[in-house]
């Protein structure tokens, strides 16, 4: 048989950054001083990858923030990012409100107990699906030439910018606090002098931030003083109901040096400015580093259109942007929320306001990560395997230089990306596109990256590449001074350390056998077996991935994980030291304890390296079981679980209101009249609510709109879109036990024309209810006893 000769890889030299050139960084050096040069940030003279999401204090209850923020900081995450919406902190004019909820310095304050840096995109104009974009009513009604340097309008912002700056003080890095960067206006195109001007304002009412930036997607026009920073959707809630995938959705799946997306936001540029960008060029500015802050964390959803983003979408497209050559990793939306309500209702953007889409009135969920009421999806844990590795090997990854192939829109090309330093580095391969659109696997992949030294060859020999896989590959990767780990078919997640000695943890991918190679003869044991080939040891499992299966080297040990346990994987502090935790629930540290969330009640936790004990508040705890080279405790959980309240049945509405369109662009609305709805009303047993963290009923069904009221108060609204709809009666939980929830619906007619993803169109018309359950997540707290020594 005739075996095709390895594809052969020329990676990029890297060239020296520009420095001194960008109106951003610290003033004056110090021992962690940010430095923003033309190809990476630095942070204490090194090279700093950070990985933000978005997270709205605002849309969340402040009783939740260290939960959601907790969750964030075990994700991977380095920092959040959190809007400033002006409708909210001055719902009348000089009126100011920064309590409960909107205490921006509370949140800022306790983002930095998790240890995380922040970024605050203050606007004024902030958009982010909410009325008039953020504006209060009052400052529209005046109808002054907003977002430009107006006078009449420049007085206020200042006013505003004045209040933010004060709930800031003391909280800048400048000032040994977490604010690494602002953000001033978004989605500005057209004016690089009122963003400049913005900056000016702040700084002259004091603010000092070594990263200041501005929206640069949509060709927009950035004034040097900002840095642009970039976005990336897999699909758009802001498209055409007759649009099956959004044209710009197949670029972020490939690997690309253009960083520039002229599609995000276009709606809104045409119908609130008038503004028509797509003649203009994509641009890559080799001036300034390639910063995200809108890598689509899901998706939110419109009347009109409701995409079903999957969460191995959000793991690919994160990744290819990684292989891009992104050096700064920033999520939207992150942690879901639920939108205000103020002195006119509740504050989502709607065809009343003039915005082009009507959005839910309550949630806004976004399918995020950390979804509306504190859910963990799956794309968490996915996520948190790329921001392990990027927090370990971040300050080498961001300063790589990129090689990008196969960038045409033929699923039949292997797509793939080389970083590295000249030395070593990552090779990214992906056969991975949504599902409405897959790519074809690929066959006898064998590739062979030049580097400035010599050559790689990755695999030893060709392997298959099934569809829809999206991975990173080690290219002379330095497990210890004198070992080298020269290609290997398995990801780089993180390491942490023992009382024997270093763990670097590796995951393996589905279909794809796991080959190590290192430079030299090694001598292997454990749940490995070496070939010496030339000047390498060929490394093969004989134990398969997974928990148990570690490869012993000289001083050094590797576990490789298969990909479920890999989703499992946290490195979370417990009692002042980084462990590895292997969890069934969802979990994050606080004050070196870790905090458990299970909503089922047995769930098993192990660690390593491991006390040899725990204490536990919540549940009862099982004794430790060894278990290769963890210790495993079994959680038994109170207060949790699932109950199902109702279960298959067909709602009938008594009238259904005709489809109207509205807004600027003539779309399908929202409907308003729910006199004809049906009536579900779900009764829920006060025991099932006492004692539960979080309570939840989960309804999954099929129709077009539903709402969820306790007596007259809304609480929650769901355009149906294929997911559950989740509502959460914890802070009813009195009004619930003796009322229930009452559940207006009405029905899916397809001749509506609403587009909903292909993987779930295929439904009749009418309301289908599956099941209502209350969902108990309960709350387990596990400490290490003082004194203990570590589990050997």
């Amino acid at each position: 048989m005739n075996v095709p000769a390895p594809r052969r890889i020329i990676a990029a030299v890297p060239a020296a950054p520009r420095r001194g050139h960008l109106r951003v960084g610290d003033v004056e050096a110090g021992p962690d001083a940010i430095e923003v040069t033309s190809r990476w940030v630095e942070r204490g003279g090194v090279p700093w990858f950070p990985i933000s999401g978005e997270i709205h204090y605002s849309r969340i209850p402040r009783e939740r923030w260290s939960e959601i923020l907790g969750h964030a900081r075990a994700g991977g995450l380095t920092s959040v990012a959190t809007y400033v919406l002006w409708q909210a902190h001055e719902p009348a004019p000089g009126d100011f409100r920064w309590d409960g909820s909107l205490d921006l310095r509370a949140f800022v304050e306790l983002a930095a107990q998790h240890g995380l840096d922040v970024v605050v995109r203050m606007g004024p104009w902030a958009h982010g699906e909410a009325r008039y974009g953020g504006f209060p009513d009052w400052l529209v009604d005046r109808g002054l030439d907003t977002r430009t340097n107006d006078p009449g309008y420049l007085e206020l912002v200042q006013a505003l910018y004045a209040q933010t700056v004060a709930q800031l003080a003391g909280l800048t890095h400048a000032e040994g606090g977490p604010i690494v960067a602002v953000q001033v206006d978004n989605e500005l195109y057209d004016q690089p002098e009122h963003l400049a001007r913005l900056r000016e304002i702040a700084e002259g009412l004091g603010l000092r931030v070594p990263i200041w930036t501005a929206t640069g997607w949509g060709g927009a026009q950035v004034p040097e003083t900002l840095l642009p920073v970039y976005s990336a959707y897999s699909d758009g809630f802001w498209d055409d109901e007759q649009t099956e995938w959004p044209a710009f959705a197949s670029f972020h799946f490939r690997y690309s040096s253009v960083r520039d997306d002229l599609s995000v936001g276009a709606d809104l540029r045409e119908a609130l400015d008038g503004i028509t960008v797509d003649h203009a060029p994509l641009k890559d500015d080799d001036a300034v580093p390639f910063v995200t802050c809108e890598l689509g964390g899901g998706m939110h959803v419109a009347y009109h259109r409701r995409p079903l983003v999957a969460p191995r979408d959000i793991e690919a497209l994160a990744l290819a942007k990684v292989g891009s050559g992104s050096i700064w990793q920033g999520y939207y939306m992150y942690a879901g929320g639920t939108q205000r309500s103020g002195p006119h209702g509740s504050e989502q953007e709607s065809h009343a306001t003039g915005y082009p889409n009507d959005v839910p009135r309550v949630t806004y969920d976004f399918a995020a990560p950390i979804g509306e009421h504190g859910q963990i999806r799956p794309h968490h844990h996915q996520l948190r395997r790329q921001h392990l590795w990027l927090r370990e090997d971040g300050h080498r990854i961001a300063a790589m230089a990129t090689t990008v192939g196969g960038g045409s829109e033929d699923p039949e090309e292997l797509r793939w990306a080389v970083r590295s330093d000249g030395h070593s580095g990552y090779l990214f391969v992906s056969t991975y596109q949504p599902a409405k659109h897959p790519l074809a696997a690929q066959r006898g992949v064998q590739l062979t990256v030049e580097l400035d030294d010599g050559t790689v060859t990755v695999p030893t020999g060709p392997v298959d590449i099934p569809a829809g896989v999206s991975l990173v590959w080690p290219l002379r990767y330095p497990v210890t001074p004198r070992i080298v780990l020269r290609s290997a078919t398995a990801q780089v997640i993180t390491r942490v350390s023992d009382d024997h000695g270093q763990i670097h943890v590796l995951g393996a991918y589905d279909g794809i056998p796991v080959e190590l190679v290192l430079d030299g003869r090694v001598d292997i044991r454990g749940s490995g077996v070496g070939e010496h080939r030339g000047d390498v040891t060929v490394v093969s499992l004989t134990t398969p991935a997974g928990p148990q299966c570690v490869i012993e080297l000289p001083g050094v040990r590797i576990l490789v994980l298969d990909p479920a346990s890999a989703d499992r994987l946290y490195l979370l502090d417990l009692a002042g030291r980084e462990r590895l935790v292997l969890s069934d629930a969802p979990l994050y540290s606080l004050g070196g304890q870790l905090v458990v969330h299970p909503d089922e009640r047995h769930r098993t936790v192990s660690l390593l390296p491991a006390p040899p004990s725990l204490d536990v508040d919540g549940a009862d705890l099982s004794d430790p079981r060894d278990d290769g080279p963890w210790r495993t405790w079994t959680l038994d959980a109170r207060h949790v679980g699932r109950t199902t309240l109702v279960s298959r049945f067909q709602p009938q509405a008594s009238a259904v209101p005709d489809p109207v369109r509205g807004g600027p662009m003539d779309r399908l609305s929202a409907p308003t009249d729910f006199s004809g709805a049906a009536i579900v009303h779900v009764d829920v047993p006060a025991d099932l609510l006492d004692g539960a963290d979080r309570a939840l009923l989960r309804m999954t069904w099929t129709g077009d709109v539903g709402r969820a009221y306790v007596g007259d108060v809304l609480i929650s609204d769901h355009f149906w879109h294929g997911r559950v709809w989740d509502v959460d009666v914890t802070p009813w939980a009195s009004e619930v036990a003796e009322h229930g929830v009452r559940f207006e619906l009405l029905p899916w007619r397809r001749s509506t024309g609403v587009w909903v993803d292909p993987a779930v169109r295929d439904l009749s018309d009418g309301i289908h209810v599956t099941a209502v359950e209350l969902v108990r997540v309960g709350r387990v707290r596990l400490v290490a006893p003082d004194g203990d020594e570590p589990h050997r």
